[in-house]
């Protein structure tokens, strides 16, 4: 492939059948609306984070043209199917003003300081967050009975897990190069895992919330509010079992010390990416 050529994707926004929308069984759901909202805005910015992430692997030559066109070409295709969706079913909703609403607040957290200090255990902090949108997307599929949109979240599910499967191999590649320890590894694991905090969806929230309204007053606390209903959505479908097996992988632990932590890992997780 040359330097010119187009990114081939695994599939395109043409293939979903937007016409098909049973909208009249997922229009009233106003919680679901939030979450594909948010999920689009945080999905169609992901540019500005890959960007500076490959600019992060830009002495692995490799690393820096598959994050530049696949995995940014691909997670910006999700934003845009995410947002045909929206805007077919709820076409009184502004998307684009508060897409640019959302991105003044957004552009300013994708921060290379926020990165982990090596090649090997940055690879890591990205395996957990393709865990987070994998299960995302798996929980999505499931809380829905709307043929397109569990058409969709399928896709979308399939690519993330795809990603983390070149993320963890880009790990243990640097791994082997950096000599990084369990340990290091683990810690890697716990900051992010802890550091999911739902920023970025508060952020898109935030916004959505303004757009609707009309107004700037939209207060902290009604924000949180909101995450947290939309949240119980995720909640009740999240494969537990699916993240943590993704998580265990870059500790490449014998089995017996796999089982030992599995229990305690399933209470993490679930208090981390359920909160």
């Amino acid at each position: 492939m040359t330097a010119s050529s187009p990114t081939r994707l695994p599939w395109s926004v043409g293939e979903i059948d937007y016409e098909a929308i049973d909208t009249a069984r997922i229009r009233p759901d106003r919680l679901l609306f939030y979450l594909l909202t948010a999920s689009s805005f945080i999905e169609s910015g992901s540019d500005t984070y890959a960007g500076n992430l490959a600019s992060y692997y830009a002495d692995v030559p490799q690393a820096a043209s598959w994050l530049e066109r696949h995995w940014e070409a691909e997670e910006l295709q999700h934003g845009l199917a995410l947002r045909r969706y929206v805007e077919r079913v709820w076409p009184e909703f502004d998307w684009e003003r508060g897409y640019a609403r959302f991105f003044e607040e957004y552009r300013v957290t994708c921060s290379i300081d926020n990165f982990e200090p090596t090649h090997a255990l940055e690879m890591v902090a990205r395996c957990v967050v393709e865990t987070g949108t994998a299960t995302l997307y798996r929980a999505i599929e499931q809380a829905t009975d709307e043929p397109v949109l569990r058409d969709l979240s399928r896709r979308i599910a399939n690519d993330e897990v795809r990603h983390y499967k070149h993320f963890f191999r880009y790990f243990n590649d640097f791994r082997l190069q950096e000599q990084v320890g369990r340990g290091r590894v683990l810690g890697a694991l716990a900051r992010r895992l802890l550091e999911i905090k739902n920023e970025d969806a508060e952020i898109a929230l935030r916004n959505v919330l303004r757009i609707e309204r009309g107004t700037e007053a939209v207060s902290d606390r009604e924000v949180r509010q909101l995450n947290s209903q939309v949240s119980a959505i995720v909640r009740r479908h999240l494969p537990v079992d699916m993240a943590v097996k993704m998580l265990l992988r870059p500790l490449h632990l014998h089995s017996g010390v796999e089982r030992a932590i599995r229990r305690p890992l399933i209470a993490l997780v679930s208090r981390a990416m359920l909160h």
